[in-house]
């Protein structure tokens, strides 16, 4: 869910059968370029409903996307409903507010032929009260030496590893979470959490 141009589909489908969902539908045109032989669907993840049940759904970085409460909640919820019984929902935690760095600046370089690419992030929180913050990204675009400057910016989710935990029980799940609990100043690392939709009961 939330598959963008499919680059992380390249790597799944050499061992899964692969559906993606994304609300895009030029990002998923570039995913079906990538990956002619995946199905893509056009769907919000907090509401897409395929009428089907898989063994595993996944939300990778896509889920910082959600600016509430509520719209987390209704992601897991449609990664519920889309699992059958005893299938794993896995998802990850970029930034919580407690190792949010105000300002934080991140760069990257990339060179291919005569194209050079400087990559910039900054991450800021224009408002610490609320459930959001600010990630730009700044290119430096050369192409044989001439310069050329893209922007781009994307608000994002902000929430306590707490209430990852709170709002995945409400929906049904079994929580399981893996790669340590990164959640203090310095903390490295990312909050993995392994999820599972019981089995259903058996009738006597």
């Amino acid at each position: 869910m939330g598959c963008g141009g499919g680059h992380l589909d390249r790597t799944l489908k050499r061992s899964f059968t692969v559906t993606g969902i994304d609300v895009s539908p030029s990002m998923l045109g570039l995913a079906r370029r990538l990956n002619p032989d995946v199905e893509y669907r056009v769907g919000d993840m907090r509401s897409v409903r395929l009428r089907r049940t898989f063994d595993a759904v996944l939300i990778a970085d896509s889920v910082a996307y959600m600016l509430t409460e509520r719209d987390l909640r209704a992601a897991f919820q449609t990664a519920f409903v889309h699992l059958l019984p005893g299938g794993v929902f896995v998802t990850y935690v970029e930034r919580t507010p407690t190792t949010f760095r105000q300002n934080a600046t991140t760069r990257a370089i990339a060179k291919r032929g005569g194209i050079e690419i400087v990559l910039v992030e900054n991450q800021h929180d224009p408002d610490p009260a609320d459930t959001t913050y600010d990630s730009t990204f700044v290119y430096l675009i050369r192409r044989r030496g001439r310069l050329q400057v893209e922007t781009d910016r994307h608000c994002l989710g902000l929430f306590a590893l707490s209430v990852w935990r709170r709002l995945l029980r409400d929906t049904g799940f079994r929580v399981r979470q893996v790669v340590g609990e990164p959640d203090r100043p310095g903390a490295r690392g990312n909050a993995t959490f392994v999820c599972v939709r019981p089995a259903r009961k058996q009738t006597p």
